[in-house]
């Protein structure tokens, strides 16, 4: 029989979280060898904790990661069960390493990685909570080079990624993605073609029937209606907002001639993707 030290089954426990009897029975059965013995701790918890997915993980944190080259990126939504535990250390750099890792994968099918899903495990295992990857997304830049700009909020539940095009300066993008993050209401598309034709039509429904109550005449009801449009795509479209560090200056006066905005994600924790 191995000889199992206290400082091996202490250097287990930091690692996995769990209690010093079960990493020394695992280390005791993989006699003594510390990677055998985390494998068969994952193996023998892995399927405890899938009973768990039935658990709500309405908590959780987004991160954002550009790679080297600046012509990708990702924004990774990773879920838990409770805000103690998404606030954790370990939870906060798991979700880090997570969108890094995220730049592999395929833009058109982002799905995780076998290390990203080791990861996930290694939360599992420690925190007993149902562990999930809600959502990926990457960006990939067009014939034309893209930058990008990113910014998550200190709790980590709000995460903007912006992709532009051209010449915008970092702290441009940057201050862009911390206006997505806060302004109300929030930007639904960047420019007025890119608003969702059903949250359109159902405004216009709705302002039409607002004119149509007010007894007033076809014609000028019609103006009423084109008038309450135009106000309503400046208020969704990002390009058109009043960027909220300085009222006097729109998003697209910030972008100016030399660049352009090609896309934008803004995502919450919980929301649907």
């Amino acid at each position: 029989m191995a000889d199992i030290s206290a400082k091996d089954v202490m250097s287990l426990r930091n690692k996995t979280g769990l209690a010093m009897m079960e990493c020394k029975k695992a280390l005791m059965e993989a006699e003594g060898d510390p990677e055998r013995a985390e494998d068969l701790l994952r193996k023998k918890l892995k399927g405890k904790m899938e009973t768990k997915s039935d658990r709500i993980a309405g908590e959780g944190r987004i991160a954002v990661a550009v790679s080297g080259d600046g012509n990708e990126a990702v924004i990774v939504e990773l879920k838990a069960e409770t805000d103690f535990t998404a606030k954790n250390d370990k939870f906060i750099g798991a979700s880090d390493k997570l969108a890094e890792l995220a730049l592999a994968v395929d833009a058109s099918d982002p799905k995780p990685t076998d290390e990203m899903n080791a990861i996930v495990d290694d939360l599992r295992i420690s925190t007993g909570e149902n562990i999930s990857i809600g959502r990926i997304e990457k960006l990939v830049g067009s014939a034309d080079a893209a930058v990008y700009g990113k910014y998550v909020h200190h709790d980590g539940k709000t995460g903007v990624l912006i992709q532009a095009q051209g010449d915008v300066a970092d702290d441009t993008l940057r201050q862009i993605a911390m206006h997505v993050a806060a302004a109300m209401p929030r930007p639904l598309g960047l420019s007025a073609e890119d608003i969702p034709s059903d949250l359109v039509e159902k405004e216009k429904k709705f302002r039409i029937e607002q004119a149509m109550e007010s007894g007033k005449p076809q014609e000028i009801a019609e103006k009423i209606v084109e008038g309450g449009m135009r106000k309503f795509f400046e208020e969704v479209a990002l390009l058109e907002q009043d960027f909220i560090m300085d009222t006097s200056k729109k998003i697209k006066d910030l972008v100016g001639s030399g660049g352009s905005l090609s896309a934008f994600r803004r995502w919450q924790v919980g929301e649907e993707g």
